[in-house]
């Protein structure tokens, strides 16, 4: 029997699960079709389990150094186990929250896979959706006036890496580890890559990186690329930087062994383990897509500003669609596609005013465009830089590195990018993104008064630093 819903979303991740609460708000009768768990990689595979065990590595390393702080604790031992245990708890927290979320909002569950159906008796237009239930019950046959895919992704491989969750892993497979292993080289150094670095280092691993680009984190600004660098190689990182990975060269034995070319010459690496982070894919296979008229380009779903595909009422937001794959991205994507099927005339995304975080130790986040972004825009700028370890409350923390980096328009004086590595800063990076919202300046920044000692002193000081007017430096 078919059921009639306003919506339909394929995914429940945080993409598909936000779009649902919205839409129900918005009165829409409203179904989730997701073959795993709510929540989906983001809270599963990815944000929330890999930021668990970044808070594990922290506390584990400022345990080690507590002399520092005047606390005799003696020998700090690492129980991974326990680490992994936290993490689930965690997890398994949040999820019991989605869950009550979707009962409280009448939002229907279809635990399946959920394929798109073309023209049929059911449908003279694409969009019937079919689900293929995980319990082996007939299929569902759901019959939409709104269809969002929120598929998600998952993680690139390399071919000549097969992933075999023992001796090469991805970052699924590495969250599920139930020991540090003694060594690890990780290829790829994006935001994931650094962050599995930083925590596996500060858990005891010798660590490898290696990077096809000439910098790790090359979407950042240059600036914060290099002190990550140099932050991550004084606590003990190796970092390949401008090497490329020669899969044909892999063999296992006790351990594993891979050579890359750099610079022309060809370099062997040995370790317990690889760790593949090249990226994500999009997950648009088996979905029905070949069943309509969407377009999909390099792999992801091309859709308008408001998120629809060629097929005017069936949408695609998140990781499916390519662009800024990360999780606040994907939910106001949602919210903006299910307010745009209500007629509520959203305004489109502006990704430039979204803020963007690495979680590894130091902290980076930013928004807006790089210094060089900026200038092949076009804008002459005018640039401000702020240390930490000019700021009273980082020194009482114990972690001065790093600095806060405002680039500004010299027409205008509007703030174009704010840049930050350093102590607690994917905290701080909200008060830089509502300064871009604003189109403030750095002189408004500079007049909000940052209570003392706090961090967000830098974000401040950094401010009149735009204009030559810091005042503790």
């Amino acid at each position: 029997m078919s059921k009639d819903y306003d919506l339909v979303i394929l995914g429940g991740g945080t993409g598909g699960y936000v779009a649902a609460i919205r839409a129900a708000q918005l009165g829409l009768k409203t179904a989730i079709v997701e073959k795993g768990k709510l929540g989906g990689t983001c809270l599963h595979k990815g944000c929330i389990p890999s930021k668990a065990l970044l808070r594990s590595a922290e506390v584990f390393t400022v345990a080690k150094k507590s002399e520092e702080f005047g606390i005799m604790t003696g020998e700090v031992e690492l129980d991974f186990l326990k680490v992994q245990e936290r993490k689930n708890k965690i997890v398994d927290q949040l999820y019991r929250g989605v869950q009550h979320l979707m009962k409280q909002g009448k939002i229907d569950i279809y635990e399946g896979i959920g394929r798109i159906l073309g023209p049929s008796i059911f449908s003279p237009i694409p969009g019937t959706i079919s689900v293929e239930m995980n319990d082996g019950s007939e299929n569902e046959m759901l019959l939409p006036k709104n269809v969002i895919i929120a598929t998600g992704s998952r993680p690139r491989t390399l071919s000549g890496l097969e992933i075999d969750g023992e001796f090469i892993l991805t970052s699924d497979e590495a969250l599920q580890l139930e020991q540090v292993p003694q060594s690890i080289i990780i290829v790829g150094g994006g935001v994931i890559g650094i962050e599995w670095a930083s925590m596996l280092r500060d858990f005891g691993a010798d660590v490898t990186v290696i990077e096809y680009a000439d910098r790790i984190i090359p979407t950042e600004d240059y600036e914060v690329s290099k002190e990550m660098q140099r932050l991550l190689m004084k606590k003990g990182v190796k970092i390949i930087t401008g090497a490329k990975v020669l899969p044909e060269t892999f063999s296992k034995s006790e351990t594993v062994s891979i050579s890359a070319e750099i610079n022309g010459e060809t370099k062997e690496f040995l370790a317990e383990k690889i760790l593949v982070s090249v990226g994500r894919a999009a997950n648009v296979e088996g979905i029905g897509i070949e069943n309509t008229e969407i377009s999909v380009d390099k792999g992801f779903i091309k859709t308008n500003s408001y998120y629809q595909t060629k097929e005017s009422h069936i949408y695609a937001i998140g990781d499916c669609i390519g662009g800024l794959q990360l999780a606040h991205v994907a939910s106001h994507e949602g919210i903006t596609a299910v307010e745009h099927i209500k007629g509520e005339n959203p305004a489109p995304i502006d990704y430039s005013l979204i803020s963007k975080c690495i979680y590894s130790s130091p902290e980076a986040a930013s928004v807006g465009y790089t210094e060089t972004d900026a200038k092949e825009k076009g804008f002459e700028i005018k640039i401000g830089k702020f240390p930490f370890k000019a700021i009273g409350k980082a020194l009482v923390y114990g972690e001065s590195d790093g600095f806060v980096k405002i680039i500004a328009d010299k027409a205008t004086n509007d703030i174009l990018g704010v840049h930050m590595i350093g102590p607690h800063v994917t905290d701080m990076i909200t008060e830089a993104g509502l300064a871009r919202v604003l189109d403030a300046t750095p002189w408004e920044v500079a007049k909000t008064i940052h209570p003392h000692p706090t961090l967000s002193e830098a974000i401040g000081e950094a401010a009149l630093a735009v204009d030559g007017l810091a005042l503790h430096l």
